[in-house]
């Protein structure tokens, strides 16, 4: 099933992320490296989620340049944002409009990303109210936690593992929020794609 074209009104949050059976979307030093990228699933994301994979690896897996999609903007978390930093990606993806959401990273220091130091909420609430297509929250959980009464898509690539401890999906105090299941794409190596609506 294809990814849905842009829609008329407001600009969705969808919150597509990696995730272990028991919640959690990287270890407790950050790493994801446990989760990695199957070879039955990387044809379903060059073709339907495209814009989810960092620039990059574009060229590797064969994604066109600049690839098509929902999306023109992601939102990461400073946590999400280091590991490409640390590797010598500074512009994860360069395709999209780039927010990290930190109080510690100096915009001066980081110029290939927009930093936001102030509240995720009122924030996201007044970039969905612009034109524009769909922003993709890439994480992490603590980000996440702070923005899921925003979210409008759930889109969770759910990996055949159990960790026990880590990252969780969402990180905030216990408040129950139901979304309502709309697609699953499963593959042979075990990874299920599940979409969600509010």
């Amino acid at each position: 099933m294809k990814s849905p074209d842009i829609g008329v009104g407001l600009r969705k949050l969808v919150y597509f992320v990696a995730s272990t059976l028991d919640g959690f979307i990287a270890a407790p030093d950050g790493s994801f490296d446990f989760l990695p990228l199957e070879p039955d699933v990387a044809p379903y994301l060059v073709s339907e989620w495209p814009q989810t994979l960092p620039t990059f690896a574009h060229a590797q897996l064969g994604v066109d340049s600049p690839p098509a999609g929902r999306f023109d903007t992601v939102l990461m978390g400073r946590a999400t944002y280091e590991p490409g930093l640390t590797l010598g990606f500074p512009s994860p993806y360069d395709h999209l409009t780039q927010y990290v959401f930190s109080r510690s990273l100096a915009p001066a220091d980081h110029p290939d990303v927009r930093i936001v130091a102030g509240d995720p909420v009122p924030f996201v609430r007044e970039l969905k109210a612009r034109p524009g297509a769909d922003i993709w929250l890439c994480g992490g959980g603590q980000l996440a936690g702070q923005l899921l009464d925003e979210v409008d898509e759930l889109v969770v690539k759910l990996n055949p593992v159990v960790v026990g401890s880590g990252i969780p999906l969402v990180d905030r105090g216990f408040s129950p929020s139901r979304f309502t299941l709309t697609a699953t794409h499963p593959f042979d190596s075990g990874v299920v794609v599940l979409r969600y609506t509010r």
